[in-house]
């Protein structure tokens, strides 16, 4: 991702008229409510930088998340508004990306790590650029939490019946950026959950409107849902730091829910709810709750139905259902679930969720974005090198690599365009691969070459070629 800086002096702000025809996209917010001085409150900000398409004349909000080091204690509300200074400062236009930090700007240098631009993805695949008085930047200053999982043990050496990260954390850094769908899935995603805490928060009658805050991720294994779920409770981590001062991720264990003793399940299933339910009571602290593979919940209830299980099985699900719906009073708390196999999955659970969103096998241009990523970092770390002789070439992304195939130029034999045209090749014949065995491909095609110490990225791209010929016959066995 680049940013583009323009160098001659920033244009006078177009006329109104001029402003709607170009000003199409989502996520924005009133033209009073970015043209005024005073900000906008911080709930506010993190619920404007989700929100739905509005008018066309007005700002675009868009997202500007700032990472700082691990050791400053500077204090957020200062180094947001140092960074809306230099953003300010600067005539640029705003694409998903890092931002470089001035080499004047000491305090920034000092106590800022990463400043990363967001949300820009459906105007890029709409072939349109967010220029900078278009753009009403909304900053997200936090610090990544560097403890590891805790977990809560079992009794009688049974297994734990969740993990619990303090969010955002390191493990889940880059998580969200690295995960590729079609356009619009993790927006669709991210403004939901900004809907869903705006309804509770405002008291809306659930007599009236109903809403349950249950996410249902479902789709064949190995495309991400898991990882999904907690990029998302990282990036809402982000998103509402400025409302909730402590956000947490307990992922549950669905398989220590059942006990081998008569009717221990209920009170398992009761006493981890008993546990959540005290962390949402504190009203600064959001709390998400990922339940992995719910199938396995709703698959016993069926067995149990049918007489292949003990009826305590139905009492565990039964107890699970009863359990989130009383979540329901707390405005502080989202529950994430995956599935595998839909057609398992509960009917009664099915109604709650409300969102259910199919993750499928991805896109071909997402299996060309998947497979560029792991082919730059095999290049930034030096186990592929560039061809002897060559320059030194960028492997194009999709949009930029579809305008250029149409070009009558002529190709270089090691340049960016011949090797971007290998790797779209490579892409086209891994259709039906998971995003997992993706990422697994360039592993794989290193280990075939002949002299993995000194490979030079020509030749690996043919190897990449072959690879996946090779995993798609085997997938068909």
């Amino acid at each position: 991702m680049e940013i583009s800086f323009s160098a001659p002096p920033p244009p006078p702000p177009p006329p109104p008229d001029a402003a709607c025809t170009v000003v199409t996209a989502p996520s924005l917010v009133p033209a009073a409510a970015v043209s005024s001085s005073p900000p906008l409150p911080p709930q506010q900000q993190a619920e404007a930088a989700v929100v739905a398409p509005s008018p066309a004349d007005e700002k675009v909000l868009v997202s500007v998340e700032v990472l700082l080091h691990a050791t400053s204690a500077a204090r957020h509300e200062d180094v947001q508004v140092a960074v809306e200074r230099m953003l300010e400062a600067r005539s640029l236009s705003y694409v998903d990306g890092p931002v470089p930090i001035p080499a004047d700007n000491s305090y920034l240098l000092e106590n800022v790590k990463r400043i990363q631009i967001c949300d820009t993805d459906e105007w890029v695949e709409n072939h349109k650029v967010l220029l900078f008085w278009q753009v009403k930047p909304v900053v997200h200053v936090f610090q990544l939490s560097e403890d590891g999982p805790g977990e809560e043990p079992g009794e009688d050496d049974t297994l734990s019946s969740f993990n619990e990260w303090a969010l955002p954390a390191k493990e889940f850094d880059g998580l969200w950026e690295s995960l590729l769908y079609e356009v619009g899935l993790k927006q669709r995603l991210l403004r939901y959950a900004a809907s869903a805490l705006l309804f509770t928060e405002r008291c809306v009658d659930p007599y009236l409107v109903s809403w349950n805050r249950i996410v249902l991720l479902h789709g064949p294994p190995g495309t991400g849902k898991t990882s999904l779920c907690k990029a998302l409770a990282q990036k809402l981590s982000i998103r509402f730091k400025s409302r909730y001062s402590m956000c947490q991720l307990i992922e549950v264990n669905a398989h220590s829910l059942f006990s081998k003793w008569f009717s221990e399940s209920g009170k398992l299933v009761a006493k981890l709810f008993q546990k959540i339910q005290e962390m949402v009571e504190e009203e600064s602290n959001l709390v998400f709750v990922l339940i992995d593979e719910v199938e396995s919940l709703a698959a016993a209830r069926q067995a149990a139905i049918s007489g292949s299980e003990p009826s305590d099985s139905i009492r565990v699900v039964n107890a699970l259902l009863t359990q989130m719906d009383k979540l329901k009073s707390w405005p502080n708390v989202i529950i994430l679930t995956t599935s595998n196999i839909t057609t398992a999955i509960d009917i009664a659970f099915v109604d709650r969720a409300d969102i259910k969103a199919y993750v499928g096998p991805p896109t071909l241009q997402a299996r060309y974005e998947i497979l560029r990523s792991c082919i730059q970092e095999l290049l930034r770390v030096g186990i592929l090198t560039y061809p002897q002789g060559g320059s030194v070439p960028c492997i194009l992304n999709y949009s930029t690599l579809k305008e250029k195939k149409h070009c009558p130029e002529a190709v270089e034999p090691h340049g960016a365009l011949h090797l971007s045209s290998l790797l779209y090749e490579a892409a086209e014949l891994c259709e039906g691969l998971s995003g997992r065995s993706l990422r697994k491909l360039p592993f794989l095609a290193h280990a075939s070459v002949a002299n993995p110490s000194c490979c030079d990225a020509s030749t690996f791209m043919h190897t990449l070629i072959q690879t996946a010929k090779r995993e798609i016959l085997e997938s068909r066995g």
